[in-house]
């Protein structure tokens, strides 16, 4: 692989532990009222307090977390559009616990499923939206778990799309903050999940009004997320971010007893968060990083950009330092590429010390050149070479 690397000062602090060594698990009791707990900063991911972050557990309607990642993947590739119309089938519409009351045939934008599943936990839309993307439930289950396999998540497996109880479906506090720290790449979510209160169907006789089961989003400063969940099983859950300044963080909690145990955790966590560190942002997402060639393509290069939010996170009054910046690319790359194709990974170090990866990719599609586009090529190289 091509290494290039290039040393740049940057005027932000960089603390030279690795992201395990900020949790705190021992020395705080920020969720003695919960069966399992994490807090991250978001952009880095570092764990600012773990409390059996591993603990495999029934996610409840937190599970949309991933639902609503797989749907967000969908619009930011234009399979699927906000305006789109998405029609209930009569599966969708048989869908128990929290729901918007779809029926059968009823049509909806993705912007509407979106609102109803981001602050009424509808499990009729998630369902209309899952046949929409796969084209059944089942389809997409796998889809999601396909998923949880890409980021990495070892202790999830997802049987529907809702949260609905059913042997076998189940996260940890540390799988979930890592699936809303990859949901809020897409930054426009929390335009749904961030509002406290909004409304379906525009006829007033049929008016349904969406208040957020999230009550931190109301009385949080801050809070614009993600997702609560609730069974006789799970008890009370959450997966909450909030954002200060630059600084974002996503707490987690299995198992309280109560919603005011669990907002009560969460609070707790996100005090703890922004009393003690703060974030130093570097690149945002999609900022253009280098080039790469691309062989056979319509276009001899693509732009690598970042994939998430790039920052580095300390504890408050740290000193200012020195980093290089490495972007690894891989080889031979030849055309067709995708928008989003992974092909590179940027590397933030201090004293050779890797202190942030993150994958790079594609800007934009590139597709195979043609024969005439070729054959020009060929007559220019040799015509310069002449």
């Amino acid at each position: 692989m091509r290494r290039l690397l290039s040393c740049i000062t940057l005027l932000m602090m960089l603390f030279t532990i690795s992201p395990s060594v900020f949790a705190q698990e021992s020395t705080l009791n920020l969720a003695d009222q919960a069966k399992s707990a994490v807090l991250i900063e978001r952009d880095t991911g570092n764990i600012l307090y773990d409390k059996n972050s591993d603990e495999q557990l029934p996610p409840a309607s937190m599970t949309k977390i991933m639902t609503m990642l797989l749907i967000m993947e969908a619009l930011d590739t234009g399979k699927i559009k906000m305006d789109e119309k998405v029609r209930t089938s009569e599966y969708a519409a048989s869908m128990g616990g929290s729901q918007i009351f779809l029926e059968t045939g009823e049509e909806m934008t993705v912007e509407e499923m979106l609102k109803g599943i981001a602050i009424a936990s509808g499990n009729d839309a998630s369902v209309a939206m899952a046949e929409r993307i796969s084209g059944s439930e089942e389809e997409f289950v796998q889809k999601m778990n396909d998923k949880a396999k890409e980021l990495g998540l070892k202790n999830t497996q997802f049987k529907n799309p809702t949260g609905l109880p059913e042997p076998d479906h189940y996260s940890t506090a540390q799988d979930m903050a890592l699936m809303a720290k990859e949901l809020l790449k897409y930054e426009e979510i929390t335009n749904f999940t961030g509002k406290y209160e909004d409304y379906l169907r525009e006829d007033t006789d049929k008016r349904f009004w969406l208040v957020n089961t999230n009550r931190l989003v109301k009385f949080y400063p801050g809070v614009d997320g993600v997702k609560t969940g609730f069974t006789n099983e799970a008890k009370y859950c959450l997966t909450a971010t909030a954002k200060k300044g630059n600084m974002r963080v996503i707490a987690v909690v299995f198992g309280a007893s109560t919603p005011k145990d669990r907002n009560a955790q969460v609070t707790k966590m996100l005090d703890y968060a922004f009393s003690q560190y703060e974030t130093h942002p570097l690149f945002e997402r999609n900022h253009v990083v280098s080039k790469l060639n691309v062989s056979k393509g319509s276009e001899k290069q693509v732009n690598l950009v970042t994939s998430e939010p790039i920052s580095v996170l300390t504890k408050k009054g740290e000193g200012v330092e020195d980093v290089t910046q490495e972007v690894v690319m891989k080889k031979d790359i030849k055309a067709p590429l995708k928008q989003g194709d992974e092909l590179g990974t940027l590397i933030l170090k201090k004293n050779d010390k890797v202190m942030v990866e993150s994958p790079l990719v594609a800007e934009k599609e590139i597709s195979d050149a043609s024969w005439w586009t070729l054959f020009q090529r060929v007559m220019g190289d040799f015509t310069k070479s002449s």
